[in-house]
């Protein structure tokens, strides 16, 4: 494998990563939405929310941070190659 193809390759990663980090933005923001409409549909002072809503923001912080790690990892391989 050449260097001209890992740097292809590190390329792709990169990119697979981006949007991996799009798509969990998305999913991040639609959870922001469906809090958002299941507290103005209670509208009352202290909503009850699903543990779960909590839970899911939570792991899509840590999936958004993974994957920035990831992409640090990958730029920084490919600038020393």
């Amino acid at each position: 494998m050449g260097l001209a193809e890992l740097h292809q390759l590190l390329t792709a990663v990169q990119d697979g990563l981006a949007n991996g980090r799009a798509h969990t933005e998305r999913a991040k923001s639609l959870l922001g939405d469906a809090r958002r409409a299941l507290v103005d549909a209670q509208a009352k002072a202290d909503p009850w929310l699903p543990v779960q809503f909590a839970q899911a923001d939570e792991g899509l912080d840590q999936l958004l941070t993974r994957l920035a790690a990831a992409d640090d990892l990958v730029s920084g391989y490919q600038s020393r190659l």
